[in-house]
């Protein structure tokens, strides 16, 4: 990324504090309640270190650079050689659905999740922090990480987005994780149909379902909420996509169909049948509402996110 004439451009995207509460001072607090609101205290103060760190570090570099809360996007992000985001995988998600195929991204951990901390409290609460599947650093290498792109030692990865057409219209956000096609109360049934097309073509038989909705991800997600939800973990770098029934009501033979893979060269097509929908974007993060007889297809033929990954994903 080494710049001849022009100082590198650099964005900082930081994860806003207010996601973490603050613990109250009132004695008034129970004791299992006052231990989690100071570990989520702890977690804020161990949040702030990290981005006054990565601060302090591109002070004393020769680049241009600029912070910004992940909320406050708005628009394409442009004009920049570099993302670096502090935070978690939602930042970095964030910050994805703002990105093109030009302009790579860096996540850095701000919040690991700490071995001891989980062994210690696992009976009072969840004491896990940030997983960080996707960022390349954390303030214990942010440096040398950092030195090694702009000094062009690094390059990054591409990672499979997921694209979406609602009723042929393409929409402004690629799924980096997945996406969820539902009914927006969770506790209504979704009625929708779907098959697989090739150029075109029907390729596989169409299935009328009846279920919690319908998850499709793509490899870097099929990790995060379909590994949960009993699907298999992907290669990285496939170009493939995975998609499961959330909790079919069975129709009849068809339960073979309820999970399965959508190929490079496929897409899939679904047929919404409820008054009202919403399809999420890599979790909360996008949404977009449909109604009945909207027509979704989904394939991996969205441009690619270049992703500065962690060492142990490229092994």
């Amino acid at each position: 990324m080494v710049r001849n004439r022009n100082r590198v451009r650099l964005l900082l995207l930081l994860k806003p504090f207010e996601v973490f509460p603050v613990a109250p001072s009132s004695p008034a607090v129970i004791p299992q309640t006052s231990q989690i609101l100071n570990y989520l205290d702890n977690r804020r103060e161990v949040h702030k270190h990290a981005i006054q760190f990565c601060q302090d570090v591109l002070r004393k570099r020769p680049i241009d650079w600029i912070a910004v809360l992940r909320n406050s996007l708005a628009q394409p992000i442009r004009n920049v050689d570099l993302v670096v985001t502090v935070g978690g995988d939602g930042t970095l998600l964030q910050a994805a659905h703002f990105l093109d195929d030009s302009i790579p991204v860096l996540g850095v951990n701000s919040d690991p999740t700490q071995t001891h901390e989980v062994e210690e409290f696992g009976n009072d609460f969840d004491a896990t922090r940030s997983t960080g599947f996707l960022c390349g650093a954390t303030v214990n290498d942010f440096e040398q990480v950092l030195d090694s792109i702009l000094e062009g030692r690094s390059s990054p990865s591409e990672l499979s987005r997921l694209m979406l057409r609602i009723n042929a219209q393409k929409t402004l956000k690629y799924a980096l994780n997945d996406i969820l096609i539902a009914h927006p109360c969770p506790a209504a049934v979704s009625r929708f149909s779907m098959r697989l097309k090739r150029d075109g073509m029907p390729y596989s038989q169409l299935v009328n379902c009846r279920s919690s909705g319908l998850r499709v991800s793509t490899a870097a997600g099929s990790t995060a909420a379909m590994l949960s939800a009993g699907g298999f973990k992907m290669p990285i770098f496939s170009k493939d996509l995975q998609y499961m029934v959330r909790e079919p009501i069975t129709p009849g033979n068809k339960s073979s169909l309820m999970h399965g893979v959508v190929k490079s060269d496929q897409h899939m097509e679904v047929a919404w049948f409820c008054k009202e929908g919403v399809i999420y974007i890599d979790g909360s993060h996008q949404c977009h509402s449909i109604s009945h007889g909207d027509s979704i297809e989904i394939s991996s033929q969205a441009p690619v996110l270049k992703v500065h990954l962690p060492s142990r994903l490229l092994s």
